[in-house]
């Protein structure tokens, strides 16, 4: 199966697109690097930068290496939205099973 996963408030969480100090949350990376190696496609696909039109590329590259998310591709300048309609879409907390994302003070 391919999944197309977001970065920042799914895998990650940050204030105010302050992706510098985004932390990882490690159970959702877990899960999907588990997907992952039983052979699926992990394709992280992030509005970084969509309103900005800063590129965060070399940091968002340093960020999954570093929080050791595997994956096999990352693309840049998903479309910026309020409101996603697809069929075949779900809504992170239900894939997690009902496992909220943790905030930075919880100490992920």
């Amino acid at each position: 199966m391919k999944y197309m996963v977001d970065i920042d408030n799914t895998i990650c969480y940050n204030e105010n697109s302050n992706y510098e100090d985004s932390k990882p949350d490690h159970v959702r990376i877990a899960k999907l690097n588990e997907l992952f190696d039983k052979g699926h496609e992990i394709h992280y696909w992030t509005a970084r930068g969509g309103n900005s039109g800063i590129d965060w590329t070399e940091l968002t590259h340093q960020q999954l290496k570093e929080w050791n998310a595997k994956h096999t591709s990352i693309t840049m300048k998903k479309p910026v939205y309020d409101v996603w309609i697809d069929d075949r879409a779900i809504n992170a907390t239900d894939f997690f099973g009902g496992y909220e994302l943790r905030s930075k003070d919880e100490g992920i």
